[in-house]
């Protein structure tokens, strides 16, 4: 472990809405310089901003009151897609899991992650081959309960394995199969339909969102807000992508007005920053850029 590191003496996440207290962040490398058509982004990056967009949102995460932990950075390798922490690994109460990134250019981004977390927190358990699975397929619904979104990025392999190490800490996994949307060359992960805003409120995109998963989160109690449909597809579903740092409190792209409305409008509060290089073409919003170590609930 790096000498420099700050130890977790507290860690764990069991929500997707807790208050936010640790994140694991990783500031933008290859990405600046990444071919645009072989990470499938929409239009070639522009650097500069990016830089300048990634620094104001971390700005908004350490303003929010969370201690950001930095994965280390290699000037050498090529993970462009690195910056977006969430995908590969995830956290449960007890420690970390690694995953196996669906998309092939990412797969090295397990071992990254296996090496922050060595001596930071414990590992509970790797997803291996055949497997694949990555973060942002995975959903909490209440403390206990853990939805996976079945598609191109994750697989029935992946979950069953996942169940098998979450299982012993009491945390069962229901699996949701996601439509076939753009195909298998776009991102489309489970987050990328819902996203709790609180333990009792989603956002969603009721066209594509798994019908037994909208009616489990009715019967659970949540209220759903279903996002324009014109904002979403101008977004390729990132106004959906809204980072709850807290219960109702909110980090969101800015420039969807209409979905901002509905949110704040439900009792939220919003902070809103531009992502137009960062998030927009790349494939990943507020979310996916931040891995929660510890939320605290209550």
């Amino acid at each position: 472990m790096d000498p420099d590191r700050t130890v977790i003496d507290e860690f764990g996440v069991a929500s997707m809405v807790g208050q936010l207290r640790h994140v694991a962040m990783r500031r933008p490398g290859a990405i600046l310089t990444a071919e645009a058509s072989e990470w499938h982004y929409s239009k070639p990056i522009n650097a500069g901003a990016l830089a300048a967009q990634y620094e104001a949102f971390t700005d908004l995460i350490e303003g929010g009151g969370a201690e950001i932990h930095w994965l280390p950075e290699d000037d050498l390798d090529d993970l462009a897609d690195s910056v977006f922490t969430y995908d590969p690994s995830f956290v449960i109460p007890d420690g970390a899991i690694i995953l196996r990134p669906g998309k092939l250019a990412r797969r090295s981004e397990a071992g990254l992650h296996r090496t922050f977390y060595e001596g930071l927190i414990p590992i509970v358990g790797t997803i291996e081959e055949p497997g694949v699975i990555e973060g942002g397929d995975c959903c909490w619904l209440d403390a206990k309960t853990l939805a996976v979104g079945r598609g191109f990025r994750t697989n029935h392999a992946g979950i069953d394995q996942l169940a098998a190490i979450v299982a012993p800490y009491g945390i069962d996994v229901e699996a949701y199969d996601l439509p076939y949307w753009n195909g298998p060359e776009a991102c489309l992960h489970l987050l990328s339909l819902v996203n709790p805003l609180d333990d009792d409120l989603a956002l969603v995109h009721a066209p594509l969102l798994p019908t037994a998963l909208h009616e489990r989160m009715v019967e659970m109690g949540y209220t759903l807000i279903d996002v324009p449909a014109d904002e979403y597809a101008a977004s390729a579903g990132l106004s959906l992508n809204v980072l709850a740092v807290g219960p109702r409190q909110c980090i969101a792209i800015d420039g969807f007005p209409q979905t901002l409305d509905l949110i704040r409008a439900a009792g939220c509060e919003v902070t809103v920053f531009a992502a137009d290089e960062l998030c927009l073409p790349c494939e990943g919003g507020p979310t996916c850029l931040t891995r929660p170590l510890h939320r605290t609930t209550g």
